[in-house]
């Protein structure tokens, strides 16, 4: 670890401290300036990869840490052109994710740390909330029953798994009294401490679709509260990739009512209308009452 990245690890270490001790609050945007510059240059530390020289290299931490300063971080990497490239930045950001343990609670009940499966070059994205048990055990993230139903519906818009890029804003499960069982929803301070990660996921890949599974990932995402009713079926933006929120593929195994398999599929066709991707007929008259 190079002696900037080290002052950035101190950095945060200690305004997370002074936030900790109840001292006037650190800004968490500015935190996640700083967590995304540290993980930005130590991906470029470990990879192979060109540094772009920008007009903005002589950007220093006091700028970064300005809300009122619209920068991007010091150390801009050219965007990857081909599979092979972002292969290895998802490695090389994998390898640093790995051994994360600013959720101290979660590093210590985690089996494994769920980072993403999929295409490293997929023009489309699915993002869910958090590892449940089965993913936790197994390293892949929906890989469960909810896991199973969305493999279903990727396939009926006429992918597979391995065409897209499946994530979580939380890369570890959320921990459970001992002896409980089930699984609960991370903490808007968990899926914030982590959302950097998913950040450099994203610029990495660069998918020109997302979609939002569920309530809880959109609040990370966006950090917004409103009720799925509300935010689904419609487009939203993080950065500049149109994000589509739909129901969590869990809450249609809990409500199997036709008109709800409707609703997230009718998401799916604004998804793949945004891709251009070829529907059929069929596609389109999928779960429609006879």
């Amino acid at each position: 670890m190079s002696s900037f990245t080290q002052g950035l690890e101190i950095l945060l270490q200690q305004l997370r401290s002074l936030d900790c001790q109840n001292r006037p609050r650190v800004d968490q945007s500015n935190l996640d300036r700083i967590e995304r510059l540290k993980i930005t240059l130590a991906e470029h530390l470990r990879s192979e990869t060109t540094v772009a020289t920008s007009s903005r290299s002589s950007v220093t931490v006091e700028q970064e840490l300005d809300p009122n300063v619209d920068i991007l971080p010091t150390v801009e990497l050219v965007p990857a052109n081909n599979k092979d490239d972002q292969e290895r930045r998802l490695a090389a950001l994998r390898e640093t994710v790995q051994v994360c343990t600013k959720c101290a609670h979660l590093a210590e009940f985690r089996h494994s740390v769920v980072f993403g499966v999929g295409n490293p070059n997929a023009e489309l994205m699915f993002v869910g909330e958090a590892p449940g048990a089965d993913e936790d055990l197994l390293g892949e993230p929906f890989v469960g029953k909810a896991g199973e139903l969305l493999t279903r519906i990727i396939e009926t818009m006429g992918f597979t798994r391995s065409d897209v890029y499946i994530a979580n804003v939380l890369k570890c499960r959320p921990d459970m009294p001992k002896g409980s069982s089930g699984n609960r929803p991370p903490t808007p301070e968990e899926m914030q401490t982590c959302l950097p990660y998913l950040r450099t996921q994203i610029e990495i890949i660069q998918p020109k679709v997302m979609v939002a599974l569920g309530g809880v990932a959109m609040k990370g995402l966006f950090g917004t509260s409103e009720p799925m009713k509300s935010l689904r079926g419609r487009w939203h933006s993080f950065g500049d990739i149109p994000v589509m929120a739909t129901f969590h593929p869990s809450y249609l195994l809990r409500n199997q009512a036709l008109s709800e398999k409707r609703k997230v599929w009718e998401d799916m066709l604004q998804v793949l209308e945004r891709l251009q991707a070829p529907i059929t007929q069929r596609q389109r008259n999928f779960f429609l009452s006879k």
